[in-house]
């Protein structure tokens, strides 16, 4: 049987319900029987693999590997995986480097077959680093069928202050930003930037956050969200505004023109 998280309202104050049951929520989804499974299957299996073939020729193992990082939806691009995962980071041709979403470099990294003679697959403790990423990531995705903005929330949550204290330059974090598709459209969202805002010039965009955030937070530095309370302040405004904006448009004079249609259909058929 699955378990469904429980989101009773929307908003931020079904954010502050989510976070106070979170320990709660996140143990009774992980017992259930799919996710044990999953994970009774990777700590059994991911030892003896030595390549990236053997890895994406396993659906079950592919589906945890990719899952962790969020890269569910290329679970049938194997050949892409496999070109992925064979070159490694360390070569600044390799194709996760390439990529916008950094989340492809990353998943690389972690399982080190380009990178290493021998992948971290062998390391006593790899199953646990990619687990505990993946559990929550399932968590999220269930989150995010209720709620989608929910779902934005947590991944800000999980992922902004890992970027904050990098090593990596402050104009550096933001392109990262720009390449992660959640904590971009939770900093665009914030900001109430529209739907063209992706159109433009590249180091624009960077320029343009840049002044949002320094505006709203005093700095423009992203190792601020080292702070758990300024990523709180960065979430409340995404939610708010989303629903704001969810708001406007359940009140825009065409939908309130067809639900009164609807209304008085209804009472038609009523007499």
């Amino acid at each position: 049987m699955s378990y469904t998280p429980v989101l009773p309202i929307g908003g931020y104050a079904g954010w502050a319900f989510l976070k106070r049951t979170m320990d709660k929520q996140t143990a009774a989804f992980n017992a259930q029987p799919s996710i044990k499974h999953d994970e009774a299957y990777f700590r059994e299996k991911i030892g003896s693999v030595n390549t990236a073939e053997q890895l994406v020729n396993d659906p079950r193992l592919l589906k945890v590997a990719l899952g962790a990082f969020g890269l569910d939806s290329d679970i049938r691009n194997k050949f892409f995986i496999k070109k992925i995962l064979e070159d490694g980071t360390l070569k600044p041709g390799a194709l996760a480097n390439k990529m916008t979403n950094k989340q492809y470099s990353k998943f690389a990294n972690a399982f080190g077959f380009g990178n290493f003679s021998v992948p971290r697959t062998k390391i006593s403790d790899f199953a646990d680093k990619i687990l505990g990423p993946y559990k929550k990531q399932q968590f999220s995705i269930a989150v995010g069928v209720q709620n989608e903005d929910m779902r934005f929330a947590l991944n800000v949550e999980s992922e902004l202050p890992d970027l904050a204290k990098s090593d990596t330059s402050p104009l550096a974090k933001w392109y990262t930003v720009l390449g992660n598709p959640p904590l971009r459209k939770v900093f665009e969202s914030t900001f109430g930037l529209p739907k063209s805002f992706g159109a433009i010039d590249l180091d624009k965009q960077v320029e343009i956050l840049q002044s949002r955030t320094k505006a709203m937070f005093g700095t423009s530095d992203l190792a601020q969200f080292t702070d758990p309370g300024k990523v709180d302040t960065l979430v409340r405004q995404f939610l708010i505004r989303s629903e704001l904006a969810a708001n406007a448009i359940s009140l825009s004079p065409g939908n309130i023109a067809l639900t009164l249609l609807q209304q008085s259909r209804m009472q038609f058929w009523r007499i």
